[in-house]
């Protein structure tokens, strides 16, 4: 069984992916589920989890930023309201979700987390392939870390882009992927995204927070009211 367990719906401030597609491209990819897993908020793997399929799993997940930097929660059924980390792994642990580090160590990334051994605690996994990471190097930080602290090493394709899908994931044995992380009993497969989705995903970014501006002539109206 293959599962890709980072991917970014149009729900994302930085997503353009609509549910049902994902879907349809990760059964063509030959994937048997995904985690949609959009910033700060559930409504995409909410939205896809009604293309579920009994031989094809959607598991809700979100990517939330705290001070500390990105923390994945997977198995979610409620939005993570809080922005502070210590509440925020609460909230997850709450729904009884697994708390994952997305692309930790990734200096590259100001969303980055870079735990401690003090950390440890409060982590179930650590995505050790995330195919958006530039440089090797941060990937290989990062199982090294996992494997030194017996914590599940994921993978994700961290997909803004129809293409990225299937990038990378974990193989199981199983079709209880939650169980399967928890008693750390899968594998990871995975390549690199090329370099050029980074830069699309920063224009799309920027292009979607412009249409999300007042107008000029909104805002006067608005200013001649008051």
């Amino acid at each position: 069984m293959r599962y890709d367990l980072h991917i970014h719906s149009k729900y994302s401030t930085d997503g353009v992916l609509d549910p049902e597609k994902i879907v349809k491209i990760a059964i063509k990819r030959e994937l048997n589920g995904i985690a949609i897993t959009d910033h700060n908020t559930i409504k995409g793997g909410i939205k896809t989890k009604k293309y579920e399929r009994v031989d094809f799993q959607i598991v809700v997940g979100s990517e939330i930023m705290t001070e500390c930097g990105e923390i994945i929660g997977l198995f979610l059924t409620e939005e993570i309201k809080s922005r502070e980390v210590q509440d925020v792994i609460s909230e997850i642990r709450d729904q009884n979700g697994i708390i994952v580090i997305p692309h930790p160590f990734d200096e590259l990334r100001r969303s980055a987390a870079h735990p401690k051994e003090e950390d440890v605690k409060f982590i179930d996994c650590i995505e050790g392939f995330n195919s958006r990471c530039i440089y090797k190097k941060y990937n290989n930080k990062a199982v090294e870390f996992a494997m030194k602290h017996n914590l599940t090493v994921t993978a994700g394709s961290d997909a803004h882009f129809s293409k990225e899908i299937g990038n990378a994931g974990i193989i199981t044995e199983t079709e209880d992927i939650r169980e399967s992380l928890i008693k750390n009993d899968i594998k990871i497969f995975g390549k690199r995204s090329p370099l050029v989705n980074h830069v699309g995903t920063k224009m799309l970014k920027y292009l979607k927070s412009i249409s999300a501006r007042p107008s000029p002539s909104t805002t006067n109206q608005s200013s001649r009211r008051s």
